[in-house]
C-alpha cells in the first residue's frame, strides 16, 4: 500500500518554479521521465529505500518562493523523506544563489534582455551523473525532435515503472538495466550503432565499478573534462553538459553546440535580418567574458530557446534599449 508524506522547500530567491520545472520538461509538459502538468512537477525516483513518486508545486512567489512537496512510496520511512527532499532541491536547483551571476549579467552589453526574460530560472539538474551522460550521448549530433523520441523510448523500454492514481510514471533506467540490454536491444529502439555501443560500454563500466561518475563532483573542472574525454563516446561537448546538468559546476560551456552558436550570433547582433552563427572558436572565445558563470548563461540561453522566446527577448530588448 502507498504511503505518503508532505514537506516544504524554501528556495533561495528569486526562484521561478514554472520556468525551472519547465526547463526540465523542455516546456513540453512531459519529457522522458519528467512531468510538469497543471502546476505540479512529478518524477519517479529510485531512492535508497525503494521507488517513490515525488511531486512538488509552488505556494509562494518569485521573490518570496515556497514549495510544497509530497513523496509517495510503499516503503516510506524518515530516511526516504529526507532523501526525497534533497533530491527535489537538487533537481530544481533551489539552493542556488543567482545574485553573483545577475551582477555579472546585468553589466554585460547583451545578456540583460535574456536574464530579464528568464528572471528566477535556477539551473535544473539531472538526478545522477549517469542520467546526464546517457542523455547527452543521445543528444549528440541529432535534432531535438529525434533526441526527445530516443529519451522517451529508453525510459519506456528500460525504466522501472510505478502506477499512482491511474497514471504510469517511469524512472530513468539504471546502469544495470542498460548493461543487461546490450547493443542489439538498444539498436532495436532506434539507437545508432555508435550510441548503442557507447551507452552499453559505459553502463557496463559503472556496474563493474570501473567507472564512478559521482566521484567527479569534488574534482577541478579541467580534471573532470580530461578524465571524461578519455572515455569512448565522450567528447568536450558531452563533458561540458555533464558539468552543467549533473555535477553542479558554475562555469561549464558546451563547446561546439550548434544551437548555442546560432543563438550567440543573434545575441550579439540582434538587429541583423539574418544573424550569422558564431563559429565554435568564436563562441568559445566570446564565452570567456562570462566566466565563472557560463553554466548560468548557457542555462538562460537554452531556457529562452526551449521556451520559444529567445528571439523575442533579444530583438525586443535591443529595440527598447
Amino acid at each position: 500500500m502507498m504511503k505518503r508524506a508532505s514537506f516544504s522547500i524554501e528556495p533561495v530567491p528569486p526562484f521561478d518554479f514554472d520556468l525551472t520545472a519547465g526547463y526540465l520538461t523542455y516546456f513540453r509538459g512531459r519529457y522522458g521521465t519528467d512531468v510538469f502538468e497543471e502546476g505540479v512537477y512529478r518524477r519517479m525516483q529510485r531512492l535508497k529505500g525503494g521507488s517513490a513518486l515525488l511531486s512538488v508545486w509552488s505556494t509562494g512567489t518569485i521573490d518570496a518562493p515556497m514549495l510544497e512537496a509530497e513523496v509517495r512510496s510503499e516503503n516510506l520511512d524518515e530516511e526516504m523523506i529526507v532523501e526525497a527532499r534533497e533530491s527535489l532541491a537538487w533537481l530544481l536547483g533551489t539552493d542556488d544563489d543567482l545574485a553573483p551571476f545577475y551582477e555579472m549579467a546585468n553589466a554585460d552589453p547583451h545578456l540583460p534582455p535574456v536574464v530579464k526574460g528568464m528572471h528566477g530560472l535556477h539551473i535544473a539538474h539531472t538526478s545522477t551523473a549517469y542520467e546526464a551522460l546517457v542523455l547527452a550521448i543521445l543528444g549528440q549530433q541529432i535534432s531535438t525532435h529525434v533526441a526527445r523520441m530516443l529519451r522517451n523510448l529508453i525510459a519506456e523500454t528500460y525504466g522501472e515503472s510505478l502506477e499512482v492514481d491511474g497514471e504510469l510514471y517511469r524512472a530513468f533506467p539504471s546502469p544495470q538495466s542498460l548493461a543487461d540490454a546490450g547493443v542489439e536491444a538498444l539498436r532495436s529502439i532506434k539507437f545508432s550503432q555508435r550510441k548503442a555501443e557507447y551507452i552499453s560500454d559505459i553502463s557496463k563500466q559503472i556496474v563493474s565499478g570501473e567507472l564512478d561518475l559521482e566521484s567527479f563532483r569534488d574534482q577541478p573542472a579541467d580534471d573532470v573534462v580530461k578524465s571524461l574525454t578519455k572515455i569512448r563516446g565522450i567528447g568536450p561537448w558531452t563533458a561540458q553538459w555533464l558539468l552543467i546538468r549533473a555535477l553542479g559546476y558554475p562555469d561549464g560551456f558546451p563547446h561546439g553546440d550548434l544551437a548555442m552558436e546560432r543563438m550567440m550570433g543573434m545575441l550579439v547582433d540582434p538587429s541583423a535580418d539574418a544573424p550569422k552563427p558564431m563559429s565554435s572558436k568564436e563562441a568559445s572565445e566570446y564565452s570567456e567574458r562570462w566566466s565563472p558563470f557560463r553554466s548560468y548563461v548557457t542555462t538562460y540561453i537554452f531556457g529562452a530557446g526551449r521556451s520559444g522566446k529567445f528571439e523575442e527577448f533579444v530583438r525586443g530588448g535591443n529595440q527598447h534599449s
